[in-house]
């Protein structure tokens, strides 16, 4: 038993993964491997942005850009894949992105040299950099409704900042009712969240019934910014991890050595 417990940090714990439903597999692959239980509960839909128009024309003119910033993975699988079909990056254009997630999806595109921040993945540290700082003409790609800071303060730096809608984020229309009964018969130990917008999701999905189960259930994020969040909605216990799909595997890995 001891070596179960040893090689199989989470044995017998029910770990709900929230991430969009293509981007969950390797999160709950990581966290069967450490004995856990998936409970896949995508809370947030990624569609394609109704109208199109708007982001085919600025693909046309991107030589007017000399730093292009894909805020996200979403952002750069649907950007890349319309951009691919009409034409090639132009030359001179430098690309960043915020996380590691963002590089492996851009490399996988065949973009490479991508400016990133390293240790903490987040528009705050992508600022930072003087390869961003330094930036006259940006294109920013991202979801609809994303947040302003990195184009308003690039603005204020004197820069020219156009932003590119991609992609939709969407409440999904998920029954509770796996969630509810799971609960009930004592099998959910832990969730994880990896944005705002997918908690308020969720809470918005379990409605009443499930409201102070979720509250009581340890949440594993990988930024403050969404344990702020979930503090506000009075979740119990959230526990901040480091970025990524293996920090959130340490920080569930942590948590539940200590526990037992």
């Amino acid at each position: 038993m001891k070596e179960v417990i040893k090689t199989k940090p989470l044995a017998g714990k029910g770990i709900v993964v929230t991430r969009p439903e293509h981007q969950a597999q390797t999160l709950a692959r990581l966290i069967e491997s450490a004995g856990g239980r998936t409970i896949l509960f995508p809370a947030i839909e990624i569609r394609d942005v109704e109208d199109p128009g708007p982001f085919k024309r600025l693909i046309d003119r991107l030589e007017e850009f000399d730093l292009a910033i894909f805020i996200s993975p979403n952002a750069v699988e649907r950007a890349m894949r319309m951009i691919s079909a009409r034409r090639k990056l132009p030359a001179g254009l430098r690309v960043a992105t915020i996380g590691g997630g963002g590089v492996r999806a851009l490399e996988g595109h065949g973009v490479t040299g991508v400016i990133s921040p390293q240790g903490r993945y987040d528009s705050e540290a992508l600022l930072e950099l003087a390869e961003v700082a330094g930036a006259r003409r940006v294109v920013i790609f991202r979801g609809e409704g994303g947040r302003e800071l990195l184009g308003e303060t690039l603005s204020s730096r004197g820069a020219r900042v156009e932003y590119v809608e991609c992609y939709r984020r969407c409440r999904p229309d998920l029954d509770p009712a796996r969630l509810l009964e799971a609960w009930a018969r004592n099998e959910l130990d832990a969730v994880t969240a990896t944005s705002s917008e997918g908690l308020r999701n969720l809470f918005e999905i379990v409605g009443n019934a499930g409201r102070e189960p979720l509250q009581r259930t340890p949440l594993f994020v990988p930024h403050p910014r969404i344990a702020e969040f979930a503090r506000g909605h009075r979740v119990q216990t959230v526990v901040v991890t480091g970025p990524g799909d293996n920090g959130l595997l340490a920080g569930l890995t942590a948590y539940f050595s200590v526990a037992r």
